[in-house]
């Protein structure tokens, strides 16, 4: 043995050193993993080849080895490490020569490209990088974020410490905007950093401040962090599920867990949302206290205000931006519990439902059936069991067969007696509405209101024809003759309103990016897509924005803009009411008159973008933008093909399978997962979060995600300790990039400072997801 270490133990060193070098080397990142991959497999074959390694494995066909497999140990149980005295032999790391594991490399490189970058199940998800980056570039080369950041500091500016607390909602807006810390980190550093010292901040609460929020790019949704960890981490969680129920005498996950083993990207950005906004409000929450201690520190400063702006009193504002939209929004909730407010559809299915199965497989050989007892407690064993016996007395489970017309008929009169009075999708309508009208009295208490009473008593008359006139056999074109009138009414106080809401500087800024997130985010929390075409929204819709802002800046109208993005929402509202099939024998012709509009503001909308991208053509935006998104997307993809060729090193002299067996050899799942945790810390000083993911999750991703723990919550706790890794001095990623764009009279030692309060507030932020995970599955849990 080789300095008195196993020959695998040897090669996990030179490959990991190999990996080190290439990335201090200078090379570009992504070319010096994929030359680290080359170059450690030489030596280690190399020194192979010359005798030098040799792994002790542990002896099979020995009487120990026997006897532990008679007493019921797994084969894969049995590890040098967790029987230190079994005999072993001793035997080259490439038993059949490295020629045959380089051919086999090769093979497998081939298939893991295949499946993982040109044509597998994850290229779909792995396309939404490319336009979550596309979006966050052009926001920023936009000037959108200079926009909200002088915004933020003219409202919070004038509370103590108000201007930290400022570029924390803006940090938070970027994240969920760019999700790139890189980004989001030099754009606070270039625009805050410089007006924060001018007013009296200090140099470390200014560093920090702006170092911790441009890490919330890593956890807020859309991350590019969660996009790619999902990915891999559903790929990860299904096999070592499968592998985990075999192991215990089970045939699949599924019957051993009695639930699918998946976890896709859409639920990690549920998991995501809460994490990120308890870990901005700890940042604003410290800013503003810090302020109170220290007031000298972080003074209150108060902007030139241009006079044109309304006085709105305190009043107002609790009444307008308060009280009334909560009451909105809790009457639609109370209404929606009562049944009020509901589904109106009454589409039923041509066949019946199968019928209901056991909660558990119990079915099952014995050994799987006592590690299912184990799993999921005697109790919900039993109650199993009883519900597989009433379901055999019954004659089995009921197959699904078709539903005859008088059937079907029945239904349809089931479901239109318990239809709701007010249709959901109206209601909502109806909140965004009430809502507008009521934050446009709050920013415009001086200007006429009537017209926003008008709107307001069209909204209500929506309401009021929809529970007099429209039933759920109502078809969808006289439905929107029926809501046409009172929508008429109400769009007087919208137009209204959107005046008043323009004029104000907050409403301006901050409310179209808002739309954007919203609509970005909205559509995959609540279901409705999944993040690949929710990053194609949030592209075009940062085109769109970005668009009217140059057009503003140029003196001209925006309302080509305005029409696209109408366009845009009234084809989506048309799809989701009426049915675009033509295909069918018999078509209505509100059906066709439908298609044909949808159709049209689909053709309307390209026009409208393509239009867009000759503007930012024409004025030198968009080639920058393409260019740098290139730039970052071809980084992810060539450090993927890197790290994979990194992976294939290690598994071709099983050095992947040898870390795994070592962090088995506990007894108890958290003791490795802390041990997980600190190693990913550690990388996190030296490696980017794109090599981590790629080059040491998918090696420890087999332990952590094979055990008890919800692969959310796993998922999640990873992506807060890399950023809680990116702060920590002296690697912190975050602080090479605050580093690079900070003033000179800004020492090293004064951001290192001024980020150990906020590295704190990660590690409190860690142990409250560690201790009550509800934080991190409260949500994906009540929105599914």
């Amino acid at each position: 043995m080789l300095f008195g270490l196993d020959g695998i133990e040897v090669g996990i060193i030179i490959v990991f050193l190999t990996l080190f070098a290439g990335i201090l080397s200078g090379f570009p990142v992504a070319f010096a993993i994929s030359g680290s991959a080359v170059i450690s497999f030489a030596i280690i074959a190399a020194l192979d080849s010359a005798g030098l390694l040799t792994h002790a494995a542990v002896d099979s066909s020995s009487a120990e080895y026997a006897a532990l497999i008679a007493e019921g140990v797994r084969p894969d149980a049995i590890s040098v490490f967790r029987y230190p005295d079994l005999p072993r032999y001793e035997n080259v790391l490439f038993p059949n020569g490295w020629e045959q594991a380089l051919d086999r490399n090769i093979g497998f490189m081939v298939n893991r490209m295949n499946e993982r970058v040109l044509a597998g199940q994850s290229i779909e998800t792995l396309l939404a990088v490319v336009m979550f980056v596309m979006m966050g570039i052009v926001l920023e080369r936009s000037r959108i974020a200079d926009e909200l950041l002088t915004t933020m500091a003219k409202v919070f500016g004038p509370l103590p410490g108000g201007l930290a607390v400022s570029i924390v909602i803006v940090g938070a807006f970027l994240a969920a905007s760019t999700g790139i810390v890189g980004a989001t980190v030099v754009t606070m550093g270039l625009l805050a950093l410089p007006t924060m010292l001018k007013n009296g901040y200090s140099p470390e609460l200014s560093t920090g401040v702006i170092a911790a929020s441009g890490t919330l790019g890593q956890i807020i949704p859309p991350s590019i962090v969660i996009v790619l960890l999902g990915t891999l981490a559903g790929d990860l969680y299904s096999a070592a599920q499968e592998e985990r129920a075999q192991l215990v005498g089970c045939s699949d996950a599924l019957t051993y867990l009695g639930e699918p083993a998946v976890v896709s990207v859409g639920t990690l950005f549920q998991a995501a949302l809460l994490p990120g906004i308890l870990l901005a409000g700890l940042y604003a929450g410290y800013a503003f206290i810090f302020a109170l201690i220290n007031p000298s520190k972080a003074p209150p400063v108060r902007f030139e205000n241009s006079g044109k702006g309304e006085v709105i009193t305190r009043n107002d504002s609790f009444t307008w931006f308060l009280a009334v939209p909560v009451g909105i929004i809790g009457l639609a909730i109370g209404l929606n519990q009562t049944n009020l407010v509901g589904s109106q559809s009454v589409i039923v299915d041509s066949f019946t439902d199968a019928g209901q199965t056991a909660s558990l497989r119990t079915r099952v050989s014995e050994d799987c059936q006592a590690a299912m007892i184990e799993l999921h407690g005697m109790e919900a064993w039993e109650q199993a069991v009883a519900e597989q016996a009433a379901i055999d007395e019954a004659g089995g489970v009921a197959a699904a067969r078709a539903l005859s017309d008088e059937e079907r008929a029945a239904l349809v009169l089931e479901r239109v007696d318990a239809a709701a009075p007010i249709g959901t999708g109206l209601a909502i309508t109806a909140v965004l509405m009430g809502l507008m009208l009521s934050i446009a009295r709050g920013v415009a208490p001086s200007q006429d209101q009537r017209p926003l009473m008008i709107g307001a008593l069209g909204v209500a008359l929506m309401l009021v024809a929809d529970i007099l006139f429209i039933s759920p056999l109502t078809t969808p074109g006289f439905t929107t003759l029926i809501i046409l009138i009172p929508l008429a009414v109400a769009y007087i106080g919208l137009k209204r309103a959107a005046a008043y809401l323009a004029a104000n500087e907050i409403m301006r800024v901050v409310f179209p990016p808002l739309v954007l997130i919203v609509a970005v985010l909205g559509s995959i929390l609540g279901g409705i897509t999944n993040p690949t075409p929710a990053a194609a929204l949030g592209a075009g819709g940062a085109i769109l924005l970005a668009t009217y802002r140059k057009l503003k800046d140029q003196g001209e109208s925006g309302a080509m803009v305005l029409l696209t993005a109408g366009a845009i929402v009234l084809m989506l509202v048309i799809g989701v009411n009426f049915d675009m099939r033509l295909g069918q024998e018999v078509v209505l012709l509100e059906n066709r008159i439908a298609y044909f509009a949808a159709f049209t503001c689909f053709l309307f909308a390209m026009f409208g973008l393509l239009w867009s991208c000759w503007v930012l053509t024409t004025g030198g935006v968009l080639a920058p933008v393409v260019r740098e998104t290139a730039k970052v997307t071809s980084m992810v993809f060539t450090i993927l093909i890197g790290s994979q060729l990194l992976n294939l090193v290690l598994i071709s002299f099983g050095g992947e399978h040898y870390i795994q067996q070592f962090l088995r050899s506990f007894d108890n799942e958290v003791y490795v997962f802390i041990l997980v945790m600190l190693v990913l810390f550690v990388l996190g000083f030296v490696l980017d979060f794109l090599e981590i993911i790629y080059i040491v999750i998918p090696i420890v991703g087999p332990v952590i995600y094979g055990g008890t723990f919800d692969p959310k919550w796993v998922t999640i706790m990873i992506a807060v300790n890399l950023q809680t890794s990116f702060l920590t001095p002296p690697f912190g990623f975050a602080l090479f990039y605050l580093r690079g764009v900070a003033p000179k009279s800004i020492t090293t030692g004064q951001i290192y400072k001024g980020v150990m309060p906020f590295i704190g507030i990660q590690v409190l932020g860690l142990m409250l997801l560690a201790f009550v995970p509800g934080v991190v599955t409260i949500v994906p849990n009540l929105l599914n």
